[in-house]
C-alpha cells in the first residue's frame, strides 16, 4: 500500500468498474483519494469494486452510473460527483471501446460508437469537470501504443484514430489548463491483459502482442495504475503535456 499522497483528494475515473479503470481506482484510493467508480451497465462489477475499496478503510468509494458518450450523461456524472464531494481534483478519462474492424467492414454505426465514447466522452467530461477543479488538479487522458506502433494491424483503423484525437486534446489543454494550475497528461498503455484486450483474439495473436515487448509479456492493469498514481500525485506537479507510454518498450 502506498503512502497517503492523495489524502482528501477526489478522483473521478471513467470506466472504472473493471480492468484498468478498476486497478486505477484501487491504487488512488490506497493513496488516500476518495474515488468515483463510473460504470455504464454492469452494476454488479461497480458494487464489487466499491465494496472492495471501502473495505480497505483508506479512501472512500462511491459508484455513479453514466454513459459518457452522451453529453447529458457526462454532465450528470460530473454534477453527481460534485454533489457528493464538492470538487474534482483528479480526472482520469479511461472509458473507451476498442473494436477491430478494417475499413472494408466498418460501418457508420461502428465509426460513430468509437468516436462518441472515445472522443466526445472525454472531451465533454473534461469540459464539465474543469470548473470544479482547484489549482493543482490533474487531468489524465488515455491513448494507446497503436498511435505510434511500427507494426500495426489494419483492424484498428478507427480505434487508433480516436486515440490520436485524444492525444491532441491533451497537448492543447496542457497549455490552456496550465493557466489554471491544472496539469494535463496522457497515458498510452501497450497491450494489457484485460477482458477488452482479449475479446476476439486468438492465442496465436495474443502471443504476437506479447512479443512486441522485449519482456515478452502483456502489461497488467496494475502496471498502468502505478503510472496514473505518479501523474496524479505531488511528484508530478511539473509534468504536463506529456504522453507517458507504459508499454514495456513495445513501441521502440
Amino acid at each position: 500500500m502506498t503512502g497517503l499522497s492523495l489524502q482528501d483528494k477526489v478522483a473521478l475515473i471513467t470506466g472504472s468498474s473493471r480492468n484498468i479503470g478498476k486497478a486505477i481506482a484501487i491504487r488512488l484510493s490506497d493513496a488516500g483519494a476518495n474515488v468515483i467508480v463510473n460504470y455504464v451497465s454492469n452494476v454488479e462489477a461497480a458494487k464489487e469494486t466499491v465494496d472492495f475499496i471501502n473495505a480497505r478503510g483508506v479512501g472512500k468509494a462511491i459508484a455513479i452510473q453514466s454513459d459518457v458518450s452522451s453529453v447529458d450523461s457526462a454532465g450528470k456524472l460530473v454534477a453527481e460527483t460534485v454533489a457528493a464531494f464538492g470538487k474534482i481534483d483528479i480526472l482520469v478519462l479511461n472509458a473507451a471501446i476498442m473494436g477491430n474492424k478494417p475499413i472494408a467492414s466498418a460501418d457508420e454505426a461502428y465509426y460513430d460508437a468509437h468516436f462518441n465514447i472515445n472522443v466526445k466522452g472525454p472531451f465533454f467530461t473534461t469540459k464539465f469537470a474543469v470548473p470544479h477543479m482547484p489549482p493543482g488538479g490533474r487531468v489524465i487522458f488515455f491513448s494507446t501504443h497503436l498511435t505510434v506502433q511500427s507494426v500495426i494491424t489494419p483492424n484498428y483503423v478507427v480505434y487508433a484514430a480516436t486515440k490520436a484525437a485524444v492525444e491532441q486534446f491533451s497537448r492543447v489543454l496542457s497549455k490552456d489548463l496550465g493557466t489554471k494550475g491544472i496539469t494535463v497528461n496522457t497515458v498510452s498503455p501497450g497491450p494489457t491483459a484485460t477482458s477488452l484486450f482479449f475479446e476476439g483474439k486468438s492465442e496465436e495473436l495474443i502471443k504476437k502482442f506479447e512479443a512486441f515487448s522485449p519482456f515478452n509479456r502483456l502489461g497488467q492493469p496494475e502496471d498502468i495504475a502505478g503510472s496514473v498514481l505518479f501523474l496524479a500525485g505531488p511528484d508530478a506537479a511539473w509534468v504536463s503535456g506529456v504522453n507517458l507510454r507504459v508499454c514495456g518498450a513495445a513501441t521502440v
